[in-house]
């Protein structure tokens, strides 16, 4: 998983508290064959339970962040009738989104280049989206006569809006970096060059604050989405209590009353 013959990479700065998950296949566009969706669940399981990791960047290598379904794999199993083809949703592609979107830590994603189908959701799924210039969004599932999956039919309209969303599957094309973020699918365009940096910055910043608060503060949030305002008090409450008693609230509240910066250690 971590190694260099492997299509997915894993890097862990342990000064920085920053693990960064890398696509390895850019000859291939960073498509996603089994080896590398299985290597892409590994590495996320991975760093989603190691406590010394407390923010996740996830990116590509080449010119992609990730085009989706390997299409010529996907032919071959197509041309089999195997099972495995559409296995996979459960399988790979539902597991990497729940992590992506719900793991107890913040996660960001590095665009480096376009991110279609199912590499798309996975952006979507993640907190912060830093898009290059030259990079871009392509809702394709339509293009090849498939439904959305990936989590695209929760997380694009909550991104969008219901309308927008549809036309974006139902037409896709792909959305250059700066229509993106007039969209509310990047959060920031940033020239290809600097993106490596600007990440590495947020990422750090994000590590060194407050981890748990963070993991409760995605929870909410993705709760509430899709419940009432009584049962989201209700899940508030729950996560305040467990913040409230965590060793980085009182390191908080003691540094605010002795007027000086919190140092937090994500517990």
């Amino acid at each position: 998983m971590s190694t260099q013959t492997s299509p997915v990479h894993l890097e862990h700065d342990p000064g920085t508290g920053v693990a960064t998950v890398t696509l390895a296949r850019p000859e291939a566009m960073n498509s996603l064959d089994v080896a590398t969706k299985e290597a892409l669940l590994a590495a996320l399981q991975q760093v989603a339970t190691d406590p010394e990791v407390r923010c996740v960047v996830l990116t590509g290598s080449g010119r992609a962040f990730c085009v989706g379904q390997d299409l010529k794999e996907h032919v071959g199993l197509l041309g089999q009738d195997a099972e495995a083809l559409w296995r996979t949703v459960a399988e790979h592609y539902n597991p990497v989104v729940e992590l992506l979107a719900t793991m107890d830590k913040p996660v960001v994603a590095a665009l480096n280049g376009v991110a279609a189908g199912a590499g798309a959701a996975f952006a979507f799924a993640c907190d912060l989206r830093y898009v290059a210039e030259s990079a871009g969004f392509n809702l394709a599932f339509t293009g090849i006569a498939l439904s959305c999956d990936s989590g695209t039919s929760w997380s694009l309209p909550r991104l969008v809006g219901t309308a927008r969303a549809k036309e974006l599957l139902l037409f896709p094309r792909t959305v250059p970096a700066q229509e993106a973020l007039e969209l509310g699918l990047a959060t920031e365009v940033v020239p290809d060059a600097e993106l490596a940096e600007r990440v590495a910055r947020v990422a750090g910043e994000l590590a060194a604050g407050p981890t748990l608060a963070y993991g409760a503060v995605r929870r909410a949030v993705a709760f509430s989405a899709g419940h009432g305002l009584a049962e989201s008090l209700a899940v508030e409450e729950q996560l305040m209590t467990r913040t409230g008693t965590s060793e980085d609230h009182r390191s908080a509240v003691d540094a605010f009353l002795a007027k000086e910066k919190p140092v937090y250690r994500g517990r």
